[in-house]
C-alpha cells in the first residue's frame, strides 16, 4: 500500500533567549493511502510545528517530507504554494470559511486558484456536496449554516482539488459530541472511499475509535503510547 505522506527524521530547532531549543527530534511518520491517523499531546508539545511542516508551511531544519512521493525541500515559496494546492487539504478548527461567499463558491474559488475548468470544477463541486449532504445549502452563506455544516463545507472545500493528502486541525473543538463524531465520520469515509492519507491533530478522544492509528507527540517525536 503506498505511503501518500512520510516524514523522515524530522528535527525542527528555533532559537529562544540565545538558546537553540530543539520541537521535534528525529521525528517518522508514515500515512498509508485510505488511513486517518490522530496525533494527539499537551499544549507546547510541538504539534502545531508538526502540522506546518507536514503541511509544506515550515521547512524543517534537517530531515524530509514527500507528498505523494514528491519532497518539499528546497522548493521556492511559488512551488510550495502550488503544492499545497495540488497535493494538500486542510480543513481548520473553526472551518475559516470566507463569510462573503455562498457554500458553492467557496468550493469554486479553491478550483479557479489551481487553474480548473469551470464546468469541470461545477461538476465536482456539485458532488462533493451531495456527498456532504450540502446539496440544498449551495446557496447559503457561512453566517447561515450550522457549525456542523461548516464544519462539512470546509471538509468539501479541503477535497475540492483531489489532494493527496488531509491535515485536520482539531476538527472538533467548536462542535457539540454528535457532530463532532458526524464531522471525523465523514473526513475518516472520504479518506478511505478516495484513497487519501489524512492526520488529525487532536484533543478529543470521544473521534479516537474513528481513526485507524492514535499516535502521542512526546519528546518531540510519534509514539503509539
Amino acid at each position: 500500500m503506498k505511503n501518500r505522506l512520510v516524514l523522515q527524521a524530522i528535527t525542527r530547532t528555533f532559537e529562544d533567549g540565545g538558546m537553540e531549543r530543539t520541537i521535534l527530534d528525529q521525528l517518522n511518520l508514515e500515512v498509508a493511502e485510505g488511513e486517518l491517523v490522530a496525533v494527539m499531546g499537551p499544549s507546547g508539545s510541538g504539534k502545531s510545528t508538526f502540522l506546518s511542516i507536514a503541511g509544506a508551511l515550515l521547512e524543517p531544519t534537517l530531515g524530509d517530507v514527500r507528498l505523494d512521493g514528491e519532497s518539499i525541500i528546497g522548493k521556492n515559496k511559488q512551488e510550495l504554494f502550488e503544492m499545497r494546492l495540488r497535493k494538500i487539504g486542510f480543513i481548520f478548527q473553526s472551518a475559516n470559511l470566507i463569510p462573503y461567499l455562498k457554500v458553492e463558491e467557496q468550493l469554486m474559488l479553491v478550483a479557479k486558484l489551481a487553474g480548473m475548468d469551470k464546468e469541470k470544477a461545477a461538476i465536482r463541486a456539485n458532488e462533493l456536496l451531495d456527498k456532504m449532504g450540502l446539496s440544498l445549502r449551495r446557496t447559503a452563506y457561512p453566517e447561515k449554516l450550522s457549525g456542523g455544516e461548516r464544519q462539512r463545507v470546509a471538509i468539501a472545500r479541503a477535497l475540492m482539488n483531489d489532494p493527496a493528502v488531509l491535515f485536520a486541525d482539531e476538527p472538533t473543538a467548536s462542535l457539540d459530541a454528535s457532530r463532532g463524531l458526524d464531522v471525523v465520520s465523514m473526513i475518516a469515509k472520504q479518506v478511505k472511499d478516495q484513497g487519501k492519507s489524512a492526520v488529525m491533530v487532536t484533543h478529543d478522544d470521544r473521534v479516537l475509535p474513528l481513526c485507524d492509528r492514535v499516535l502521542y507527540l512526546k519528546n518531540g517525536r510519534l509514539t503509539e503510547k
